[in-house]
């Protein structure tokens, strides 16, 4: 066959028949839309996830079988250490928030719906429940508010007691608020008194109005339990003795224990005992421990100690068994941790001796070279005009910066047409931020609305001193007397007395072209640093420490779940009137360095429900922990910056979050931390509601990465008033009021309130006048500012000791840590 017959005949032949569907138009263009929108296509009829596909319904069974098995040993672990005849008991806390609560009385009801028979006195109270084979260790309290935050650290499960006749009063609610922000574990509410209600149809509307209050708190308390009702107090016990606690994150990577006993020693020479059952992670005896507010103290052995067993004798009496043997568990080794809180005096000096006198007479140098304020990383001198930025260039449209630099400015055209502002220019700085305390290079503001009330001359005519003295006292008439209202108006301003030399009181100051980028150099700080600023830990990882020491509390110890003997050394003997058996009392195992000094800080946020301001360097209580501090914090900006430079915050205002910094131990991790402040002891009387909290719960945080590289600085400003104005020259007064003060600061850049920046330029006359310029012309109501830094440096937290802390020691710490240093 030939022609085009042929031909076509032979394409029908090669031609291949597709088994894809046919697509309709409608179906085609819906595709063209899907991916006009972007959409990926897909195949119809086709599963986005292909796996189920190939998984048969018996492949999905078996998978979730392997799930529940793997769910099912994760609960069998963590229950490990309540199960076995001799496991640990499940601590019960219980809190009543309300003045006429009884914890006794509650424990009782819950004991007589599982007809235990037991005796209810002072301290714990350990109850086998033999219904449900376990065993509740109660923790009876009162309502008082060191003793709940320790139980409640300790504990398993909290059970707040509400009353249906008494509303919760403020102790109550600090109490509720500070045990739910140190980290709480399963909780249960109750109510007490329920059936005293009359008539009985209010007693559902009680009931509603309490859980409607304890759901503010917490929202997942969808029961609540009535004390009265044997059913609902089984349903309870029930819950108790079956349901897995939550746990407590930081306290679950420690070793812990509800001390159950103490035995004091009879000379300081000898070892106190301390004895409960192991919980958390493994108690090693090389690892310090936290006891209470004792204090830290090394272990000298660890020993079991199971409770004595009771057998049948032939004579049908019950009798105990002898005492075995004392069964040493655990000795510190040779990696044992010692109790020095600081390093060595000579660990600093690492290098040769030549190093240091080199060092030496660097700074010696400089100390001899400086003749004006510090900028950055250099000291301007009074005729040094490196400071001032450079006059633009004219040069054509389109010119780059190499080219710029070959220019000629007489190369230009006469018209000036194709000419453009050209500014040389090594690095692009970034935008100044309101947080840089660089007020003058913020966004461009509106500055030019008035006409000036000030003659527009050049020429300058220096008053009398009498007259300029009576024009600044007007001028200073409007400061106002509040302290924390003035900071938040007017934030870091101060005014020179006419008489102080600038340089002088402001010697520890320097400037900075930005408080986020600029280099801040230590070497200048070194005079002024504390005493064993150089001795306190450093940390260069901080991430590695901390996930090293983390895992190394993983391995080894006292497995949890053992009772044991802790002997402790050099317990002193004067800590017996400290103890008090009716208070639990708590031991927690430290980690590796938790008890070195360094330069610690906090996250702080302040309760908008605190209604004053809160002063830099105020006392405060802090709990962190298994520890509590009485410090003086120094408040700071967060956020991470290039220079690791921090403005100091003077206050911490309602509402505000700061980051305060002390020295103290370190603490691993993010550990929730309460922050407290003293009532007014006038306050602190009884009253119909019973009494009045001793501590206010002033905000929250958490721990954070402890640094002694991190530099607060403290900012002042030094403001001045335009006192002629000619276009963009200002001559400006009340900034300084001598000469020698101009030219020491003649180097820091200027800014005004509204967002203008400029430099200076000559000092003019002995009164402290000076002429500046800036970069557009100024309103003469603006006021121009000039920024000064220097590092503060953190002071020593000291320990809490309660009610019992000596109070004309304390209020001689006070005064001493309060005093201010304007130096």
């Amino acid at each position: 066959m030939s022609g085009p017959v042929a031909s076509a005949h032979s394409h029908r032949a090669t031609t291949k028949v597709s088994n894809k569907p046919f697509k309709s138009r409608a179906a085609t263009k819906g595709a063209l839309r899907r991916l006009a929108k972007g959409k990926v296509s897909t195949e119809f009829g086709q599963r986005k996830t292909p796996h189920q596909q190939v998984m048969s319904k018996l492949d999905r069974r078996n998978q979730a079988k392997q799930r529940q098995l793997e769910k099912h040993k994760e609960h069998q672990r963590e229950n490990s250490v309540f199960s076995a005849k001799d496991g640990a008991p499940r601590n019960v806390a219980v809190i009543p928030l309300c003045h006429d609560g009884d914890a006794k009385a509650a424990i009782g009801h819950l004991n007589e719906c599982l007809d235990i028979t037991a005796e209810i006195g002072n301290g714990c109270v350990r109850v086998p429940v033999d219904r449900f084979k376990q065993k509740v260790q109660y923790i009876p309290l009162e309502r008082d508010l060191s003793a709940c935050l320790d139980a409640a650290r300790v504990a398993d499960f909290v059970v707040l007691i509400l009353s249906a006749e008494v509303e919760v009063d403020d102790l109550g609610e600090l109490i509720l608020r500070s045990v739910e922000s140190q980290g709480l574990s399963t909780l249960f509410t109750v109510v007490q008194g329920l059936n005293k209600v009359e008539p009985a149809k209010q007693r559902l509307s009680t009931l509603a109005s309490l859980k409607s209050y304890i759901t503010h708190f917490h929202p997942e308390q969808e029961k609540l339990y009535n004390l009265e009702n044997r059913q609902e107090c089984s349903n309870l016990m029930r819950s108790l003795c079956s349901t897995t606690p939550k746990g407590i994150r930081w306290r679950d990577e420690r070793s812990w224990m509800l001390v159950e006993e103490v035995q004091f020693p009879a000379q300081d020479s000898q070892s106190a005992v301390l004895t409960g059952v192991v919980r958390g992670r493994g108690l090693k005896a090389d690892r310090l421990v936290q006891v209470g507010d004792w204090g830290t103290f090394q272990i000298e052995k660890i020993t079991a100690a199971p409770i004595a067993a009771r057998r049948k004798r032939a004579e049908d009496s019950m009798a105990v068994d002898a005492e075995a043997p004392e069964e040493i568990l655990d000795t510190p080794g040779d990696d044992c941790d010692d109790l020095e809180e600081l390093a060595p005096e000579n660990h600093a000096i690492d290098g040769d001796e030549d190093e240091d006198m080199d060092a030496d007479a660097a700074t010696t140098v400089t100390e001899s070279m400086k003749k004006g304020v510090l900028l950055d990383d250099h000291h301007y001198f009074s005729d040094d005009e490196s400071h001032i930025p450079k006059t633009p260039k004219k040069l054509p449209k389109g010119t780059s910066a190499y080219q710029a630099a070959w220019y000629l400015e007489d190369d230009v055209s006469d018209s000036g047409s194709d000419l453009d502002d050209h500014e040389m220019k090594d690095v692009e700085e970034e935008p100044a931020r309101p947080e840089d305390g660089m007020e003058g290079y913020a966004d461009d503001a509106q500055t030019e609305g008035g006409p000036s009330e000030y003659p527009q001359s050049v020429k300058f005519e220096e008053l009398d001193e009498l007259d300029d003295a009576a024009q600044l006292e007007a001028f200073r008439a409007k400061k106002r007397d509040d302290e924390a209202q003035d900071d938040m108006e007017f934030p870091d301003e101060i005014e020179l007395h006419p008489n102080a030399l600038a340089r002088e009181r402001l010697l520890k100051y320097r400037g900075l072209k930005s408080l986020r980028t600029s280099p801040w150099m230590e070497d200048a700080d070194r005079s002024f640093e504390p005493e064993n600023w150089q001795r306190l830990l450093r940390i260069p990882d901080y991430q590695a420490s901390r996930i090293k020491s983390v895992r190394e509390a993983l391995v080894g110890g006292v497995a949890p779940g053992t009772r044991v003997h802790v002997h402790l050394r050099a317990v002193p003997t004067s800590l017996r009137e400290l103890y008090n058996p009716d208070r639990p009392l708590t031991l927690f195992s430290l980690l590796r360095h938790e008890h070195k000094q360094t330069s610690v800080n906090f996250l702080i946020n302040l309760s908008s429900d605190y209604p004053d301001s809160i002063k830099s360097k105020e006392e405060l209580i802090i709990q962190c922990g298994p520890r509590r501090f009485v410090v003086n914090p120094l408040f700071s900006q967060g956020g991470n910056t290039q220079n690791d430079v921090h403005k100091y915050c003077r206050f911490l205002h309602p509402g505000q979050s700061a980051i305060a910094t002390f020295v103290a131990p370190v603490t691993w991790g993010a550990v929730p931390t309460l922050f407290y402040k003293r009532t007014a002891p006038a306050s602190g009387s009884e009253g119909d509601d019973g009494p009045s909290p001793p501590l206010t719960l002033i905000g929250t945080g958490t721990s954070m990465q402890p640094s002694t590289g991190r530099v607060i600085a403290k900012r002042v400003i030094l403001t001045g008033h335009p006192y002629h104005i000619h276009k963009k020259v200002v001559t400006i007064r009340y900034m300084f009021f001598n000469r020698e003060d101009v030219e020491w600061f003649k180097a820091l850049p200027l800014w005004t309130k509204r967002g203008r920046s400029g430099y200076m330029k000559e000092a003019l006359g002995t009164h402290g006048y000076f002429k500046a310029t800036f970069d557009a012309r100024i309103n003469p109501q603006d006021s121009i500012g000039v920024s000064l830094y220097k590092r503060v440096w953190p002071r020593n937290a000291r320990p809490y000791y309660g009610s019992l802390f000596d109070p004309p020691a304390e209020a001689a710490v006070r005064e001493e840590v309060m005093v201010e240093d304007v130096s």
